[in-house]
């Protein structure tokens, strides 16, 4: 059912019998123009005229590749099933108004015919002319809408199921998209947690790191300030000595 209104959808866009083209994209990606030219039995610039105009509307959408051996661009298309629904949603909408309008028309309004030409015209129409036929002069009867009141109600409960029917695919193909999105975003949402967490690992090591390198540093000083310290110490006890020594030898008068 859902193809079969897509098609409609798409005769009334692209042309009579240009429908088909709705089962070869429909639940594909990424079609080949030559491959859908084949499968409809046209020349590539027609199938490209029914897509362009479909492309107009926003119901396909192409990706193009350039080919290695010949160096032309081949074009690859595929049908945006949400767009042609919505799209659809909008034509049924419209349908069922116009019905409403006319079935209005019908119960409120009268009309008249002239059996001899098939003719059916407003009551003010009919008025015009004197209630004779414009075409044989013959008199115009008063029509009974029974048929046509009865008839495009039939059409608008048809239609308002098929609205439905299409309203409940979009539900459908919304929900499936939204816990997809909701996929993803848990997933990029790991992710990020897990890139966080390794950086935050880095930034620890690379401080631990500075840390010890820092201390290494210290250290290097302390132990530098030590030894000097330890140097200065040494030569000042020694200076010490030797003076006590040439006291000692003075006192005694040797020198």
């Amino acid at each position: 059912m859902q193809i079969k209104l897509l098609t409609d959808l798409v005769e009334e866009i692209a042309g009579e019998g240009n429908g088909r083209i709705v089962e070869i994209l429909f639940g594909k990606k990424d079609v080949n123009e030559f491959s859908l030219a084949k499968k409809m039995e046209m020349t590539i610039n027609q199938v490209r005229n029914i897509l362009y105009k479909l492309s107009g509307e926003g119901l396909v959408t192409f990706i193009r590749k350039k080919d290695k051996r010949k160096g032309w661009y081949i074009y690859y298309w595929t049908l945006k099933t949400e767009k042609c629904l919505i799209k659809l949603e909008q034509s049924l909408i419209k349908k069922i108004e116009d019905y409403k309008g006319l079935l209005s028309g019908r119960e409120t309004e009268r009309f008249y015919f002239c059996s001899s030409c098939a003719i059916e015209v407003t009551e003010e129409k009919a008025l015009e002319n004197g209630f004779s036929c414009e075409e044989c002069a013959g008199v115009y009867e008063l029509s009974d809408s029974t048929k046509q009141i009865r008839e495009t109600k039939t059409q608008i409960s048809k239609t308002q199921k098929n609205l439905e029917l299409i309203k409940g695919e979009l539900v459908s193909i919304r929900e499936k998209e939204s816990k997809k999105r909701a996929r993803t975003d848990k997933k990029n949402k790991k992710e990020e947690d897990k890139r966080k967490e390794i950086l935050k690992k880095a930034k620890a090591l690379a401080q631990k790191k500075i840390a010890k390198k820092t201390a290494k540093k210290e250290k290097k000083k302390v132990v530098k300030k030590t030894v000097k310290k330890k140097k200065t110490t040494s030569k000042k006890k020694v200076k010490k000595i030797v003076k006590k020594i040439l006291k000692k030898v003075k006192k005694k008068g040797k020198i």
